[in-house]
């Protein structure tokens, strides 16, 4: 039977209500009459902030809490920052749709500085993202990198208050808020990678029901789920997560799909690059993460990750 009414869980972050309202008016006009519902939950992730994430358990943390309220029936969808979903889902749970990606380069923020090379000697710059540590520690070896922790109104007012000379954040979030005009410069590939899905919008919800599944999969944007496929195909095959500094960013070409690839290390600025070309999404992502681990990748992935043959 298809339901008359939709639950979705979401994080009670500003970013977060807005992603969930925005698909929640995306649903009600593709299905007149249904009615959708807002399910505000707090995550592990929202209220542990002393710590950077890769100590604590990674981006997972976000979506535990609404994958309970999912499976207890309190919740019908989730809805997520791509980036922030693990390679591979909790069973029994689908992802029927991934919106339109929006603008997926990282926003370089700063009050005083125009953009990165414009940074003095040893300038403060917050970011807990070990990916765009890596990345920012290959460009300028100077700079002093401070974790950053927060929803992105506390990250600026950090900022604000002259913790940092300037942060990194990403620019589909500060746009999807109003606070585009705080983008100084775009950290955008092929120079700087995002993390695999970054600016992706994504719909989870339980894979035993159906009719769900069914009225949400109206949403989902054909070439997005290709791009972000080969994206996270490639992570998933490097192990990656919130702990290891990986990059990734496929675009949808007349020739197929091009995919290019990071791995790096945070401490010490050491980057190694990869990409190729191809028809299907999940062969790419891990031709991509093979030719990484030739290059050595194994070294910053830890001892539990090799190259499959």
């Amino acid at each position: 039977m298809t339901p008359n009414t939709l639950r979705i869980a979401t994080r009670k972050s500003a970013l977060a209500l807005w992603q969930a309202e925005h698909v929640a008016a995306l649903l009600r006009a593709a299905h007149p009459g249904l009615a959708v519902e807002l399910v505000p939950l707090s995550t592990r992730g929202d209220e542990i902030l002393d710590q950077p994430l890769a100590t604590i358990g990674g981006k997972g943390l976000f979506l535990k809490e609404l994958e309970v309220a999912m499976l207890e029936g309190r919740a019908d969808l989730a809805v997520h920052s791509l980036k922030d979903v693990p390679a591979e889902l909790e069973p029994g749970f689908a992802l029927p749709a991934i919106l339109p990606r929006a603008d997926a380069a990282d926003a370089f923020v700063s009050n005083d500085h125009a953009d990165l090379a414009a940074l003095p000697h040893g300038a403060k710059v917050g970011t807990s993202s070990l990916r765009r540590q890596a990345q920012l520690r290959a460009l300028r070896p100077d700079l002093e990198l401070l974790d950053l922790r927060g929803n992105v109104g506390t990250r600026l007012a950090k900022l604000d208050a002259g913790h940092y000379d300037a942060i990194v954040l990403a620019c589909a979030g500060l746009e999807r808020l109003g606070l585009a005009a705080r983008i100084r410069s775009r950290l955008a590939a092929p120079d700087w990678l995002p993390a695999p899905g970054q600016a992706a919008i994504a719909i989870e919800a339980r894979a035993d029901q159906p009719a769900t599944l069914t009225l949400l999969a109206v949403l989902d944007d054909a070439d997005t789920r290709l791009e972000v496929g080969a994206e996270r195909a490639m992570n998933q095959a490097l192990g990656g997560s919130c702990t290891v500094p990986v990059g990734a960013w496929c675009t949808l070409t007349e020739r197929g799909l091009h995919l290019r690839g990071l791995v790096g290390d945070a401490a010490s600025g050491r980057l190694l690059h990869a990409q190729a070309d191809g028809e299907d999404a999940a062969a790419l992502g891990r031709a991509v993460a093979q030719a990484l681990f030739a290059q050595g990748a194994a070294e910053f992935l830890g001892t539990g990750f090799q190259a499959s043959e």
